[in-house]
């Protein structure tokens, strides 16, 4: 640390004498003290003009200019008017003499002979003063100089925060993008395959074809819908559909959609649970995410002729419902067990499963929206892992809620007309064939203008329409000539886009579609929408 030395104090000693000038500087002397002599009072005024002086010690008997009137004169100017003036005198320091002294400006009389201890008793008030002074001023400095340094580091902060802000803000829209433009290409080979599908029931080399393209195209919207969900939690912007549901029902139901998986890669899974029903206060979807994820990544690092268990229980102690979920794979070493959660990471080279390393992040995030925790443990390469997923349970359960199982949920569809407005011809083809296979009547327009041309003659059931058309009309301003029209007040509008943020599905809302699909559309949840539409005719 540097230290900085004190500036010198200046006294300032006037007398016409040159040895009472000498005799008086080696009386004062001291470390730090600068002494300027003056002979008379024009040399004390130039002196005064050129330094800062903390005391004037003044004879008051001098040719031209007495010390009376040279104290006058400093009190005169605005910079010296303030300066402590001690008077000596060698004559009578009568009342009037002493009165005129203190009228003109003095703090102090003293008279000749001088007695050294009380001028430098007095001296060194005035020194002592007018250091703290300077230390003041220069605290005063160094505050102004600070003050100015924080409020540059504040503009530079600010410029930077605006600056991250609005490079969170094209990251956001280039993720948005981003998404979009995969799931275009998505939506007609999802569609492709679900009319394949729907057409090929044998088991034969068509069919596996048909199975691995099905699979592959739902790992792929799987990874958007990841990296999405991660960018939000890390913003605060997942909103959570709270309901009361049970977790034994959701685990053995997401159990069940991967065990299919599972068994190809030879890799046995088994449900245990202690309790017949655990009600908890979630987000169904988004527990089943979170299950779905850790057995995801327990079946990605366990080799065939493994095996996945999950444990269901209720632990009495914290009342928290425990999702254990261990595997016979490749294991860790548990110094590795915290950074598993951090977004983007991997395990180590010779572990590495492929996939953006999110699936883990993306668990912790929800998990802790709902009050809960996961934790990763294992007792070493080799040992197999276990997850272990914990989650508040309702203490005083009301009356249990069923949950409806949407893939039982295609009864009750009648035909409808529907009307397909796509800019992309793949997709809008591959919707067509898919809905007609589905026993529906389809037309296709591939812009807004003829869209709203087609639905005024057609008069559908249903339209579904893209947002992003060419020209003027895009989907939002379809769905507004729509729902201007009062002769087409029945229709019910599906908006399809490969944006599928909130903030999207409000605008879509807003927009007066009734319901939002996200590209590739997945066949369920495109005969939900349908079923709403049959049911709201």
């Amino acid at each position: 640390m540097t230290i900085t030395p004190s500036p010198l104090v200046y006294f300032l000693l006037v007398d016409d004498l040159a040895e009472n000038l000498i005799a008086l500087e080696a009386l004062l002397r001291r470390p730090g003290l600068q002494i300027l002599q003056a002979r008379s009072g024009q040399e004390a005024l130039e002196l005064l003009l050129k330094h800062e002086v903390a005391l004037a010690i003044v004879d008051v008997q001098m040719p031209v200019m007495n010390g009376f009137e040279l104290a006058e004169l400093m009190r005169g100017m605005e910079r010296t008017r303030r300066v402590p003036i001690i008077f000596v005198t060698a004559g009578v320091a009568d009342r009037q003499r002493r009165f005129r002294g203190y009228e003109a400006g003095a703090v102090d009389f003293l008279s000749k002979p001088i007695e050294p201890d009380i001028l430098r008793s007095k001296s060194d008030v005035f020194f002592d003063l007018f250091r703290q002074r300077q230390e003041v001023a220069l605290q005063r400095d160094e505050l102004a100089a600070a003050t100015a340094r924080i409020q540059s580091l504040l503009e530079e902060s600010q410029q930077q925060a605006k600056a991250l802000r609005d490079a969170d803000q094209r990251k956001d829209e280039f993720l948005a993008t981003l998404a979009h433009e995969l799931r275009n290409p998505l939506a007609p080979i999802r569609n492709a395959i679900e009319l394949l599908r729907l057409n090929n029931s044998e088991e034969n080399e068509l069919h596996s074809a048909i199975e691995i393209a099905g699979r592959q195209v739902g790992h792929m919207a799987r990874l958007i819908d990841d990296l999405l969900d991660v960018a939000r939690i890390v913003k605060g912007k997942i909103e959570l559909r709270i309901e009361q549901c049970d977790v034994v029902e959701i685990v053995r139901n997401t159990a069940e959609d991967y065990r299919p998986t599972l068994a190809r890669a030879g890799v046995e899974l088994a449900v245990i649970s202690t309790v017949e029903s655990l009600l908890v206060q979630g987000d169904s979807i988004r527990i089943a995410q979170m299950v779905g994820n850790l057995l995801h990544n327990a079946g990605k690092f366990t080799s065939a002729s493994g095996s996945i268990k999950i444990h269901v229980a209720k632990d009495p102690v914290t009342n928290q419902a425990v999702i254990k979920i261990a595997d016979t794979g490749c294991g860790f070493e548990m110094s590795d067990a915290d950074w598993f959660f951090e977004p983007f990471s991997q395990a180590t080279s010779e572990d590495r499963k492929g996939g953006l390393g999110l699936g883990l992040a993306l668990t912790k995030g929800l998990a802790e929206l709902h009050a809960g925790t996961v934790k990763g443990e294992s007792a070493g390469h080799g040992q197999g892992a276990t997850f272990t997923l914990t989650i508040p349970v309702l203490e005083y359960p009301s009356k249990r809620i069923e949950i409806s199982d949407v893939k039982n949920s295609k009864a009750g569809v009648r035909s409808l007309k529907i009307l397909v407005i796509e800019d992309n011809i793949d997709a809008g083809r591959s919707l067509q064939l898919l809905l007609l296979r589905l026993g529906h009547s389809v037309d296709i327009a591939h812009d807004g203008a003829t869209g709203l041309a087609v639905a005024k003659s057609k008069r559908p059931n249903v339209v579904i329409s893209d947002l992003g058309l060419p020209g003027e009309i895009d989907g939002y301003a379809v769905a507004k000539a729509l729902r201007d029209d009062k002769s087409l007040s029945h229709l019910h509008l599906v908006a399809l886009s490969g944006f599928g943020r909130t903030e999207d599905r409000n605008k879509t809302r807003q927009a007066g579609f009734n319901q939002h699909l996200v590209k590739p559309v997945d066949l369920q949840a495109l005969q939900n929408a349908l079923i709403e539409a049959s049911r709201l005719q």
